[in-house]
């Protein structure tokens, strides 16, 4: 059985740095910040200085660990328990789903929800609820 470990404190830390980038990112440049956006942005940007600010942010995303790996000397541990066919799987369905969502849970989610959108209300509303039914059948119906 897949274990979940609850990190209150680390998760709430996550989540403000998460809120203060993208509020950030509206203020000084007027953009969203859904992941799935910026990446689509750099490669196929709309000018230079649109393919400069995603950079700049997906530069920050990845370079995380390695951040992390600076300042406290050991890198941050990463567990996947399904196997690699699960994991490009999964990436199939969620690039799926952003695609016909318009868009990803960073972007809907907490950027979307911040505004107030109906239509991002409607699809994180949607992602959760099949997170949910996903980890009961994973869980209680297949017993993974």
């Amino acid at each position: 059985m897949i274990e979940t470990a609850f990190t209150p404190w680390l998760s709430l830390g996550g989540g403000v740095l998460i809120g203060v980038a993208s509020t950030l990112l509206m203020f000084f440049v007027g953009r969203i910040m859904g992941a799935t956006g910026v990446l689509a942005g750099v490669v196929q940007p709309a000018s230079g200085e649109d393919f400069a600010w995603r950079a700049a942010v997906l530069a920050g995303m990845i370079s995380g660990p390695a951040v992390v790996w600076l300042v406290s000397g050991n890198m941050p541990a990463v567990q996947v328990p399904v196997s690699t066919a699960a994991l490009v799987i999964g990436g199939l369905i969620v690039g799926v789903g952003v695609t016909f969502g318009s868009g990803c849970t960073s972007g809907h989610g907490v950027c979307g929800m911040a505004r107030l959108s109906p239509r991002s209300i409607v699809a994180t509303m949607t992602f959760m609820v099949f997170t949910f039914v996903t980890v009961f059948l994973l869980r209680h119906v297949f017993g993974a």
